[in-house]
């Protein structure tokens, strides 16, 4: 347990930002207690810029230390930047014969510690990454090829936020019941019955993260401290892409830990060797209770199908649709279009891939505009957008694999280029693979192109499709969802009844629609503590980030009766 002085300072600290956590979810307002301009740091104790940078250029070619972590066996590395730099890195590979039972060895002072507790020591570990913004903004970067902009703030603050509010979901679903009641029973000329009745949240076991190699944080923080705070042990597993970021989230975790008085081990890095598939070996241990995996959908599929042992949370692949009926600000759809197809090269579960447009063409304040139209004006916002090379290399950062490449280059030989793609030159990184997005007109009337429109094509690739009639395209919309999944759908359009048939199809679908975006928010964005990312109701995710559904079977109740 918890030295008491501990508890009390982490309590001191950190209530009033659980608190107000817990409003934000109740009010969906927006809220972040975590800045998102660089300059925000340099004092209290976080690094700013130079000091971060030089921080992460400490850890290159060296080994991440976790030493004290049960049962290493090897030291197991291999990242080779998106920017061409090899980082050298090397971390502990596990025995896990010897970790596994090692990390359960914790569990009972960790959930005896309680609910508030728990979620406080999860705040203290959230604030120590915070005042390592600037070191983890390079480690995303150089692991996932995120621009450093949207690395700091998706990789930084937004997976900060993201990582508070699974905390703060934990925490209200876990207070529900009390800890304590007094039952009585009258029986009438009898003495009453009286039992005194105590409750307990009780963890399911050790939680294993499973990580992503395009936002390595933002996707691997809800389910690391969703479990962590409701008691549970946690194991990440890396991406072998994209360790770094992770295993300094470990390596904190562990150190505020044990000052806290609680295990390190409650918390542990996976590393992998090249090839090795550890994922599957470990998601059928018996000790693993709970999964959390961000990936492909053929894995994902496989851990629903197969880890029975465990609750398993997934959020795979889907194929996201917006819908180009009309509009009352051509330039701003254009202009917000271009930015949503731009942004990380595409390289998001939230990009738009499918624009339904109909083929005898859209309504605007700038007069009828042909499909063809259309689709050249998109192509060109997006040209007009990335033809700066700088302004270019900070929206796309670098393609994150071969794979992405590979599929970018094979897009173009799916039908009509609308937008070709270009190689963009990276003055800092030579050796940056940096491609602006292709658009390719597509017929959603010729079965040969439903098979490229049908199926997700991660990356910088969309298909303009065109469509009989908005009629047509919310059918289509509707059968893309049920079959595939969505992470994200889009509308445009002034129409009522169109607008309310695309609203239905989303909410019986469960899809989360965006209407009628122009100015700064873009459909592949979303904001912790009011916007929920995935909804768990179609196939490209079995949960929603964060709702009480993601926290609330990550632990049970256990009752405990006596007479009174």
């Amino acid at each position: 347990m918890a030295a008491e002085p501990t508890a009390h300072e982490l309590l001191r600290k950190h209530r009033p930002t659980l608190d107000q956590a817990l409003e934000a979810i109740r009010t969906r307002a927006y809220w972040s207690p975590h800045p998102e301009h660089p300059k925000a740091y340099g004092e209290n104790g976080s690094l700013d810029a130079a000091a971060g940078k030089a921080a992460f250029d400490a850890l290159l070619g060296n080994r991440l230390d976790l030493a004290d972590q049960p049962g290493i066996d090897d030291w197991v590395g291999g990242e080779v930047s998106p920017y061409g730099i090899e980082l050298g890195v090397t971390y502990p590979h596990p025995d896990i014969d010897v970790l596994l039972p090692a990390m359960r060895a914790g569990q009972r002072a960790w959930r005896d510690a309680g609910p508030e507790l728990r979620a406080v020591v999860c705040l203290e570990i959230l604030k120590r990454i915070s005042d390592r913004t600037h070191q983890f903004a390079h480690a995303v970067m150089h692991t996932s090829g995120q621009a450093f902009m949207m690395a700091f703030q998706a990789g930084g603050p937004h997976a900060q936020d993201r990582g508070l509010e699974a905390v703060a979901y934990a925490y209200a679903e876990q207070v529900r019941t009390p800890e304590q009641a007094e039952w009585t029973k009258p029986q009438g000329k009898r003495d009453p019955l009286v039992l005194t009745k105590r409750f307990t949240a009780v963890p399911r076991g050790i939680g294993l993260v499973i990580g992503c190699n395009t936002f390595p944080t933002w996707n691997g923080y809800p389910g690391l401290f969703a479990s962590l705070a409701t008691g549970n042990a946690v194991l990440v597993k890396p991406h072998p892409r994209a360790v770094l970021p992770l295993a300094l989230t470990v390596r904190i975790a562990r150190d505020v830990l044990a000052e806290a008085g609680f295990d390190p081990n409650l918390v542990a890095l996976a590393a992998e060797r090249p090839g090795e598939g550890i994922a599957k070996t470990l998601a059928l241990r018996p000790e693993i209770k709970i999964i959390d995996y961000t990936g492909s959908t053929a894995f994902g599929d496989w851990l629903e199908t197969n880890a029975h042992q465990a609750q398993v949370y997934t959020e795979k692949a889907g194929v996201n649709t917006v819908i180009v009926h009309s509009t009352d600000d051509y330039q701003g759809m254009l202009s917000n279009l271009a930015f949503s197809l731009s942004l990380y090269s595409g390289q998001m579960c939230t990009t738009p891939q499918n624009l339904l447009i109909p083929r005898d063409g859209i309504a605007t304040d700038q007069g009828h505009k042909s499909f063809d139209e259309v689709t050249a004006d998109i192509a060109r916002a997006v040209d007009g957008l990335l033809g700066d090379d700088a302004r270019a290399n900070a929206l796309l950062g670098a393609i994150v694999n071969p794979d992405v490449k590979a599929r970018l280059e094979a897009a173009a030989g799916l039908g009509e280029v609308a937008l070709a793609s270009r190689e963009v030159a990276h003055p800092e990184f030579p050796g940056a693979v940096v491609r602006t997005p292709v658009i390719v007109k597509l017929d959603g009337a010729k079965p040969d192109d439903e098979a490229a429109y049908m199926s997700e094509c991660f990356g910088p690739v969309s298909f303009a499709v065109a469509v009989d009639s908005a009629a047509d395209a919310v059918e289509l919309l509707r059968r893309t969802v049920r079959e595939k999944g969505a992470m994200t759908v889009g509308a445009y359009t002034t129409d009522a009844a169109t607008e309310q048939a695309v609203e239905e199809a989303c909410l019986e679908e469960a899809a989360q629609l965006s209407l009628n975006l122009t100015g700064g928010v873009y459909v592949n964005q979303t904001a912790a503590f009011s916007d929920f990312h995935g909804s768990g109701g179609n196939p490209a995710a079995n949960a929603a980030l964060t709702d009480s559904a993601f926290v609330a079977n990550r632990f049970r109740m256990v009752e405990v009766r006596r007479e009174a």
